[in-house]
């Protein structure tokens, strides 16, 4: 099988270049918009296959013969090359899942080409928008994308565990992610607002003055809060404040290298019984980043997934592929520092008008659940 990329104003055209050069059995793989560095060459790129020998492209459009074409940056080499090693590895997922009579068919329709397309600059798995487009007839409307979409798409934003005297949740995540701020956005909003006894516990000393930080916060709010040092004290905490309605429970954000000395932590939280341990995300995260924490995280056997930053991106077809593929609901959707307004509950409908960017901001809906 041959791959090439194919550059034009217009994802039609580019497959339309593609057909002439490779036949009728060209097929559509993957769509974008082109990089700063390509972007001479025209607005998308389109990546095409086909079975048999690429023709010459006498139509192919080509640059003068006296203009030049700047080379990509030695400096940006490495990240190229690392950047097509990972677009190669989408590819050969999609072409796993997809038969080649399912990618033709929407090469050659306008309509099937333009919802992969837009899929795919949400930056939804490729494997995911073919399986999405693949469902849908030809000439099918905006609802019927909608509707192909809703059943992949889980929510839960009960907290606590199913059955369990007090609510126990944990929230893990990166540094960064926004675990402090989303943990006392949820203390505000389910724990004060509702009228519940609400307690904080940190085990967080890792990170200088983090406590002392959680700890004005809680003085704001007229709760308690408490710093843990071992996993022993932990449990200690959770029986002493069991007649609590809501207890909260903050952890460090750490990198890779650090999470051998969180083994033992990690290991509690996915052990002791009645923890609701959720991963925190930041929305703006680049896939490959979001699947490696995933994977970081996963010692804690976290239940849930809470997305932030939505505020600092504008594509958010990862929110979607990252609750997907680790086969977990996302709880709370956060677009910025505001207390508690910036943090909702998600629904499948915020989700789907996020992806389909049918809703340019999250504003209208945040606005909403604040009043």
């Amino acid at each position: 099988m041959k791959l090439k990329s194919y550059f034009a104003d217009t994802v039609e055209d580019a497959l339309r270049m593609a057909q002439n050069e490779m036949g009728a059995d060209a097929m559509l793989l993957n769509s974008k918009r082109s990089g700063p560095e390509a972007r001479h060459l025209g607005a998308y790129e389109v990546v095409c296959a086909t079975e048999g020998d690429i023709r010459p492209a006498a139509a192919v459009a080509k640059p003068a013969r006296n203009q030049p074409v700047a080379p990509p940056p030695i400096d940006k080499l490495s990240s190229e090359v690392s950047e097509l090693r990972q677009q190669m590895e989408r590819l050969a997922r999609t072409l796993a899942r997809s038969s080649s009579a399912g990618m033709s068919e929407i090469s050659s329709n306008p309509e099937l080409s333009r919802a992969f397309t837009r899929l795919t600059e949400s930056e939804l798995d490729a494997d995911l928008a073919f399986e999405v487009v693949s469902g849908l007839p030809p000439g099918a409307p905006e609802e019927a994308l909608r509707t192909q979409l809703r059943p992949m798409i889980h929510v839960d934003s009960e907290l606590g565990c199913p059955g369990a005297a007090a609510r126990i949740v944990a929230l893990v995540g990166p540094p960064g992610a926004g675990k402090t701020t989303t943990l006392v956005k949820l203390a505000v909003q389910y724990g004060i607002a509702a009228r519940k006894p609400t307690q904080i516990l940190t085990v967080d000393t890792y990170r200088i003055a983090a406590a002392e930080e959680l700890k004005s916060y809680a003085a704001i709010l007229g709760i308690g809060c408490q710093v843990l040092d071992t996993p022993a004290n932990l449990a200690q905490a959770l029986e002493e404040f069991r007649h609590k309605n809501l207890i909260l429970i903050d952890t460090p954000g750490l990198s890779r290298h650090e999470m051998d000395g969180f083994a033992e932590w990690a290991g509690f939280l996915s052990t002791y019984p009645g923890i609701d341990t959720q991963l925190v995300l930041p929305a703006s995260m680049r896939t490959n980043d979001l699947k490696r924490m995933a994977a970081q995280y996963a010692a804690c056997s976290p239940s849930k997934l809470i997305f932030t930053r939505l505020d600092e991106t504008e594509t958010f077809g990862p929110i979607l592929s990252q609750s997907v593929r680790m086969r977990m609901p996302v709880s709370f959707l956060s677009r910025g520092q505001g207390i508690p307004e910036d943090l909702i509950p998600a629904s499948p409908d915020l989700i789907l008008d996020l992806v389909l960017g049918t809703q340019a901001a999250p504003q209208t809906q945040f606005g909403t659940a604040a009043a």
